[in-house]
């Protein structure tokens, strides 16, 4: 009911805030051109600069018709043209999105992989050695700055033993296997940001569903660990968890951009970090809505798994 809502919300947001980013793209001109002069007036003219924020945002949005007459906005599915690149934002996106899709979704798997297992673990084994080393990994993960560990991951291995990540893009269709061996170092570090919340989350919550009354019947009538485990005790489990993993999306959009900086990755964080170098608005804004609708999506997913996983909860 409330998703169309919240993405004019979120295209507003958008919108108003990259508006308010110190500079525009006349300082950058004057910077790069030192020695030409750069007329204010007429960029800002060419660009459609001149016009108040509403009408701007009312192109942008497809609402209003752009000086050439034709509407052509998010409604009609366009998200604008780059100021540098001379090409449409769409064209940028369609070749960047990729990469960034692919560290996110590896991301996201590794940091569950390790994450869960763990958790359980922890959880199973309270206050035993098992447990204060999933705790100590947990503190860890949730701790340490990823920027720092990618940066580690790459100056001493260059130290060493001379190794250096590939600095160019292997695609996956080109030659899986390197296409694997590029992506996997980011995408480690990149699950270590939510890895450690979700194996406390885990843990907190095994804890709490193992001393119910139904699991403590279970283990009474002599069913093994792993059955208990798994069919009884960890789908109830995983509701608080999932929402966990939902709420830290945010974090992993956000990690990405930084880690495709230090790992020379061209995704759509990096993309996004040279455009709002170069105040790029459009491109900034194009990219700032794909992540918009991925989190609104990813979040409505996670609200509609709550019914898979219990099933008291239906929607109607």
């Amino acid at each position: 009911m409330i998703f169309i809502p919240t993405l004019l919300l979120v295209t507003l947001a958008i919108f108003f805030l990259v508006s308010l980013i110190p500079g525009d793209i006349v300082d950058v001109m004057r910077t790069k051109a030192l020695d030409v002069e750069v007329d204010r007036a007429t960029v800002e003219r060419n660009l459609g600069l001149d016009a108040p924020l509403v009408v701007q945002y009312g192109r942008w949005m497809g609402i209003l018709p752009r000086k050439d007459g034709r509407f052509k906005g998010i409604l009609q599915g366009s998200l604008g043209e780059s100021w540098w690149h001379r090409k449409t934002v769409n064209e940028l996106l369609i070749s960047r999105w990729p990469v960034t899709l692919e560290l996110g979704l590896l991301g996201l798997i590794i940091s569950q992989l390790v994450a869960l297992p763990i958790g359980i673990y922890s959880a199973l084994r309270q206050d035993r050695l098992g447990d204060y080393v999933g705790r100590s990994i947990a503190i860890l993960a949730i701790s340490i700055p990823g920027f720092w560990i990618a940066t580690l991951v790459i100056v001493f291995p260059a130290m060493w033993w001379g190794y250096m990540p590939p600095i160019v893009l292997i695609r996956f269709g080109e030659d899986p296997l390197g296409n694997l061996r590029m992506f996997i170092v980011p995408a480690i570090v990149l699950g270590l940001s939510i890895g450690g919340m979700t194996m406390r989350m885990t843990r907190t919550m095994m804890l709490e569903v193992l001393r119910q009354d139904y699991i403590r019947t279970a283990w009474s009538k002599g069913i093994t660990e792993r059955v208990v485990v798994v069919r009884h005790a960890l789908k109830n489990a995983l509701i608080p968890v999932i929402t966990i993993i939902g709420l830290q999306v945010p974090i992993l959009v956000g990690g990405s951009v930084i880690i495709e900086q230090v790992f020379n990755l061209p995704g759509m964080g990096r993309l996004l970090v040279d455009s709002l170098m170069e105040r790029d608005h459009p491109t900034i804004r194009g990219i700032t809505f794909l992540f918009g609708i991925a989190l609104v999506v990813i979040n409505l997913l996670v609200d509609l798994s709550y019914a898979y996983l219990d099933p008291r909860v239906q929607y109607k």
